[in-house]
């Protein structure tokens, strides 16, 4: 006889994360739910430590297993003798990316990314950057958490995302926040460091092979490109690269911006 229907749904509603990073990320997500973690027997320091602590505060349980048994859940050996069972990820409506009077709104949509790795790293440079939050289409690689955390070192599980059913919602709602639209691309494009980028901003990134859809590109209300110093190199950055650059830059130009108006003397 086979498993029950019950079953099934619940084994299909979980998800698996693997390695100290993944975990400690998931337990301070407001995202997710941990159901338990999964300690290789033995193994003991600090930052496992650590994390039985955080795990215990957040009232999941800890199991103590044979490395065989992480072995057979996880993917590879880098998982450093952690997992954690868990949920799926929660996603959030897209008025929950903008803080408080949108004032200085930084919303990023990736769009088309063609690998788990390369959507993980590429979010992972969003969110150090300074990003509020995320877009994605319904179709996406959170389904791959275990990838996708690791290679977003955590990020992908403290970062909002929402999810919008096409490029053109996702403008549509966030013009009428009050946000500039602006996309990647090279053609008739301003270079990133000549634009202003510290009003509030939805900025599209598209994946490596595609890039931004050209009916969207016509639509957008600032097309950036990101400036070489080598004349004789064509080929576009990666999605990775590319979403670095361009976060790095926003966050650039609005400390240069904050730091200007703190230190502004008010006769």
């Amino acid at each position: 006889m086979g498993p029950s229907r019950e079953t099934s749904e619940q084994e299909s509603a979980t998800t698996l994360l693997e390695g100290r990073i993944s975990v400690a990320a998931a337990l301070r997500s407001p995202y997710r739910t941990v159901h338990r973690v999964l300690l290789r027997a033995g193994r003991q320091d600090r930052s496992l430590r650590w994390l039985q602590h955080r795990a215990h505060e957040a009232n999941v349980p800890v199991e103590q297993v044979a490395a065989a048994e992480i072995d057979a859940v996880t993917q590879g050996n880098s998982h450093g003798g952690v997992a954690a069972v868990a949920g799926q990820r929660r996603f959030v409506g897209m008025a929950s990316l903008l803080p408080q009077g949108n004032a200085s709104a930084f919303v990023v949509m990736l769009d088309g990314i063609e690998d788990p790795f390369n959507f993980g790293h590429a979010l992972r440079a969003l969110y150090a950057m300074g990003a509020h939050g995320l877009v994605l289409r319904p179709r996406n690689w959170m389904s791959a958490a275990a990838t996708v955390a690791k290679a977003s070192a955590g990020a992908s599980e403290l970062i909002p995302i929402a999810v919008a059913e096409t490029v053109d919602a996702a403008a549509h709602f966030c013009r009428q926040q009050g946000l500039t639209v602006a996309c990647a691309q090279k053609e008739n494009a301003v270079p990133v460091d000549q634009a202003d980028l510290t009003a509030p901003l939805l900025l599209l990134v598209g994946g490596e092979k595609r890039g931004v859809t050209r009916s969207f590109i016509k639509q957008a209300d600032l097309s950036l490109q990101i400036p070489y110093d080598r004349d004789d190199f064509a080929p576009s950055l990666g999605t990775t690269a590319a979403a670095a650059a361009l976060a790095y830059e926003v966050m650039r130009q609005r400390k240069v911006s904050h730091n200007a108006g703190r230190n502004r003397v008010v006769p």
